[in-house]
């Protein structure tokens, strides 16, 4: 008799900031261990839907954006665990720095 086992469904790890001309934000998602045509990412105006899997681990998660994005203008790529992409906001942002005391 082979009992199957459940897979952990974890939340990934994920770190997003904007590049320096505040027109794209940048994302970064940790899946180790993923296979690569396990992982899907849909992309929203608004926000982005991540899962994938590994023998054990089903990582998933759903996560809003600052702004607006084009987002079939996205570009993502794959390698050793990180899943990186960056999408164009629809618009330009005006930004200041602020002193701090």
């Amino acid at each position: 008799m082979s009992e199957e086992l459940e897979k952990r469904i974890i939340s990934p790890n994920m770190c997003s900031w904007l590049d320096d001309e505040h027109n794209t934000s940048h994302i970064e998602i940790e899946l180790p261990g993923v296979e690569k045509d396990t992982i899907k990412l849909r992309m929203h105006e608004d926000s982005f839907f991540i899962s994938g899997e590994t023998e054990q681990i089903r990582y998933i998660g759903s996560y809003s954006l600052c702004c607006p994005v084009i987002p079939e203008n996205a570009k993502a790529t794959y390698k050793e665990g990180l899943l990186t992409f960056d999408v164009p906001f629809k618009t330009k942002f005006e930004s200041v720095d602020v002193e701090i005391h």
